[in-house]
Formats: structure tokens, sequence, C-alpha cells
């Protein structure tokens, strides 16, 4: 597989910084968030993004979908939800006395899982099929999902009343866990101006986001992210970070092997969002907490010092060494 041109590098990087721009208009600040949000969509992953509520969550995965002319869908989680709510189900026709598939919200480009934590174990599974191999099986038969797919998961706190844990084998599949904090004073005075500014209601919306690409284009860049050329010293950099966080004081459960691949398909996207055609280390450092930070389990007493996984990936990337070349 030959290694993408300069001037493909330049364009795509032109392309990403655009739609961040356009993604911008909706989300006010929170430039590090957007940017790992098109990290995830360019390196064909799915995205956790977790805050408490009002910061933002919903209206940053309406504003990407917003700048894709493909297919969207939001599935709003709730204790009710069934597992066929989200992929499908079988109906019965009477005429001509035969079953046929109803495909659910799943068969889309850009899925909005909507407070995924409010829906039970058993609903939150559903999505697990779909989000590794790209399909859903519906009564035996095996349905291709549409491509690209990408699944956008929002939750709250554990600490919100209500709220059921993600399944650690659901976890390990987002290529990113997104944390939104508060916004910056100047871009907090932003929002209320922009939102009490002529308009009814206490939300932002998205009319003023552009499209930019349709589903063919998102693909041309995953392919280029993909083709980013990684030296070997640079995968042993982030295997050695994943196989530091095993014995690592204090880390209950490290990260498992897809935490290696995570990390380097994060750092190919990032890198072609910088404009630059090979991966370096710095790039896997600036994924490394939002690739690992839901793949760690830390021990107890770390919890109660009022350590979290930032911190500790935070010390772990100090303690490893980086390639110098």
């Amino acid at each position: 597989m030959s290694t993408p041109d300069k001037a493909a590098i330049d364009k795509a990087s032109r392309l990403m910084q655009a739609l961040a721009a356009e993604i911008g208009k909706a989300v006010i600040g929170q430039r590090a968030v957007i940017r790992e949000i098109l990290i995830a969509l360019v390196a064909g992953g799915h995205a956790l993004i977790e805050g408490a509520p009002g910061l933002g969550k919903t209206l940053l995965a309406r504003a990407l979908a917003k700048t894709i002319a493909g297919q969207f869908s939001r599935i709003q989680f709730t204790p009710d939800l069934m597992p066929s709510d989200v992929t499908g189900h079988s109906i019965y026709n009477l005429k001509t006395e035969s079953f046929s598939l109803r495909k659910g919200p799943i068969f889309t480009h850009l899925l909005l899982a909507d407070e995924i934590n409010r829906a039970p174990a058993k609903t939150q599974s559903a999505l697990l099929e779909a989000m590794q191999e790209r399909q859903v099986t519906l009564d035996g038969e095996t349905l291709r999902l549409p491509i690209p797919f990408m699944t956008l998961a929002t939750q709250n706190p554990l600490e919100q009343e209500g709220a059921y844990p993600l399944p650690e084998a659901q976890l390990d599949r987002f290529l990113l866990k997104i944390l939104i904090d508060y916004p910056e004073a100047d871009d907090e005075k932003s929002i209320v101006a922009a939102i009490t500014t002529g308009r009814i209601g206490d939300g932002l919306s998205v009319d003023a986001v552009r499209t930019l690409i349709d589903p063919e284009q998102v693909r041309h860049l995953q392919v280029l992210a993909a083709r980013q050329p990684v030296d070997p010293v640079v995968i042993e950099y982030a295997v050695n970070i994943v196989r530091q966080s095993r014995d690592w004081p204090g880390i209950a459960i490290g990260a498992g092997p897809r935490g290696g691949l995570a990390l380097i398909r994060a750092a190919k996207a990032s890198a072609l969002l910088t404009n630059r055609g090979y991966v370096s280390p710095d790039d896997i450092k600036a994924v490394a907490p939002a690739v690992l930070r839901h793949r760690l389990t830390l021990a107890p007493e770390l919890e109660l010092e009022g350590q979290s996984a930032d911190q500790v990936i935070a010390q772990l990337l100090e303690t490893v060494p980086a390639p110098r070349r």
C-alpha cells in the first residue's frame, strides 16, 4: 500500500480543519473536543462522549452529522428501550403469510446513541456486533451496515441517578472516550449571548453548520489516514505504554491489545489533521488520554485518593521513554 503524497495530505488536512470550523459554529469553544471527534471519524472508530448535562454532547454529535451528507439516526436510550428498537425485527405480513425484516435505526452512516447509559446492559449490548464487525444479525440473516459507519454515544457521569455502567466489552470498542468539561469564561459568555439574542428557548442549533463532505469523501479521508506510515520505534512506543499500564501501581486492570491498535489508529488521524505525512511520538501522546481513559480500571485506593485515569495516563507518559528519532 503506497503512502499518500504531500498534496493529498495538504488537501485532507485543510478539509478536516474546515470541518472543525463548521462544527465550531454550533459548539462554541471545546476545540480539543472537536479535534478528538474528527480524529475518531477519520480513524474509522466510534466515540463515547461523556459530560454533565447541558454541556453540548448531543449538539456536538448533531453538528458533526450536519457536516456529512449521509444518513443520520438518533436513538434516545431509556430504561425501557429494547434491543429490537436498535437493530430491527421481523414483522409478519398477513397478506403474504410471511415474515419480513424491518431494519432498525442502526442502519445508518452516523448513529447517535444519546444517553446510552440510561438503558440496561442487554440493550447496550445490541450495539456490540455493529460496532465491531459493521454488521447486524437479524433472525439468522447477516446484514451489512452502510460504509462508513460510526457510533457516537453520549453518557452522563455515572454518579447521575438512573445511569448504568457500560459493559467492559463495549467500552473497549470505542476508539476514544471524549470528555466535555465546562467552557472557559469567554466561551461561556459567547454561548449565553448567542442563545439569548433574539431566540426563543435555551438551546443552540446547527442551522449555521454547512454540509461539506459526503460518505465517499469520509471514506477517502479514512483511507488516507490508514496509509500514513508509522516507524517501528513509534509502534514499539505505543505498545510499551499499553504494556506498562498492566503493571502500573494503582491500576487494577490495564489496557488490552486493542489499546495499542487504537493508539496507532488515532495517531494516524491526528497526524493527518496536523498536516503531516507520518506519525510522530507527539501524536501518540496527544491521543493517549482519549484512547486509554476508558480502558483502565483504577484500584480502589487511587479512587479514594481522588486520582483520575487521566492523571495516571499522564504519569505513564512521563515514565515511558519516547523515541528520539
